[in-house]
């Protein structure tokens, strides 16, 4: 079976593109030597046999007009293929580009060492379209999950735990995760995942991209592990102009275009956050192992129930525990009066990775708070929510 297929009459770029094939990648090349391409789906797998690619490159002598009526077919019909442009296209034509449904963009001069990134990270995202195609329209209406991250009280590691939910997700999901960061004030999702983004919540909830979402998806900032992100604005000062319904907007079109949207909040319960609730299919809840954190956790559930807009699945994070704290995990859910879900343990490495703006999921490291993480992340994973209809809530610990 060929897993990629070339679209192009340049012999150079083809030859390029097999010996990069060849030398570190799974499958096959098949080239269709044609600056004309077929009309459609059809056509196309009339020409292959009846075989299905998983990539499709349109390479460089076809023209560029001629490439997005091309993928502007295959976006509405095979939307789970990954189509991949080889061109040197202008920063102002990207935008056309991406709303035809081009995935990505090759440089007819990339190396070898690029094109094999580039079609790596191709064949992942076709993998997760097409295994999870049928999976969101049962959980979720056919939107994506959308997980806010919450702590009553700062300095409970509430961006360390979102950082890596979100990176955790990445690889379950490559390509179809973005992470929020709506504490539009102080918010340090940038410097968790050390990013100098150049556009922020502030463009994304702007009129021209809460009517479109392909311009909203030009604001995001992409992260080399494979996830998109929206972070805070620079100045506080712009926070001002952000309301309660620019957000219920912001996360409603975000969930209809990615897998999962992970939204780090405000410590308290402000209008933004409230509002960012309500949108939210998971609630992640998390807190430190002391008793002022413990407190205000039960104080803030108790006046979300009242107000009945809690999320109906709740993960109780308790982070930084230390069985040195004098404190037990059964005191802690006698507390809060209700069960903990992970536990994560104070960590040096968690720590590290936080001052270097590298989550510890991103890197391979063995450490007991790595894996509470991943099994975290793992919560939101479509086989666990559905293995053995599991229960994501224990009885409430009296």
């Amino acid at each position: 079976m060929s897993r990629f297929v070339l679209l192009s009459p340049s012999v150079e770029f083809d030859q390029k593109l097999h010996a990069a094939v060849d030398h570190g990648l799974r499958g096959s090349v098949q080239t269709i030597a044609s600056d004309i391409l077929p009309a459609g789906p059809a056509e196309l797998f009339a020409l292959l046999d009846q075989e299905r690619p998983e990539v499709l490159i349109i390479g460089p002598d076809v023209a560029y007009e001629e490439a997005l009526r091309f993928a502007k077919v295959f976006d509405v019909q095979q939307p789970e293929l990954s189509l991949v442009l080889v061109s040197d296209v202008e920063p102002t034509l990207l935008l056309h580009a991406m709303r035809a449904g081009i995935r990505d963009i090759l440089s007819p001069q990339a190396d070898a060492a690029e094109i094999r990134v580039l079609l790596e990270r191709a064949c992942q995202s076709f993998a997760t379209r097409h295994r999870n195609h049928d999976d969101l329209p049962a959980e979720n209406g056919g939107k994506g999950l959308v997980i806010g991250v919450f702590s009553p009280k700062g300095g409970v590691g509430k961006t360390t735990i979102a950082t890596n939910i979100a990176i955790g997700l990445g690889k379950i999901a490559p390509m179809s995760v973005v992470i929020v960061d709506l504490d539009l004030q102080f918010g340090d999702v940038a410097s968790g995942l050390y990013l100098d983004p150049e556009h922020t919540v502030t463009d994304a909830v702007t009129p021209a991209a809460s009517q479109d979402s392909l311009v909203l998806k030009a604001f995001l900032t992409v992260h080399p592990a494979g996830i998109y992100a929206l972070c805070a604005p620079p100045n506080p000062v712009d926070a001002d102009h952000i309301t309660p319904e620019h957000i219920s907007r912001l996360l409603e079109q975000l969930s209809q275009e990615f897998q999962y949207v992970v939204v780090d909040t405000a410590p308290g319960m402000q209008e933004i956050g409230l509002a960012a609730m309500e949108q939210c299919t998971d609630a992640v809840w998390v807190s430190a192992m002391d008793i002022p954190s413990l407190r205000g956790l039960r104080s803030g559930l108790e006046v979300l129930r009242q107000l009945d807009i809690m999320p109906e699945s709740r993960h109780v994070v308790l982070n930084m525990a230390d069985a040195k704290s004098g404190l037990s995990i059964q005191d802690v859910e006698s507390t809060i009066g209700a069960p903990v879900d992970v536990s994560v343990p104070r960590s040096k490495a968690v720590a590290l990775s936080t001052n270097r703006g590298v989550p510890v999921l991103q890197e391979s490291k063995r450490d007991p708070a790595v894996k509470s993480l991943r099994h975290l992340a793992e919560r939101f994973n479509p086989a666990w929510r559905t293995q053995a209809q599991r229960k994501l809530h224990r009885r409430v610990v009296i």
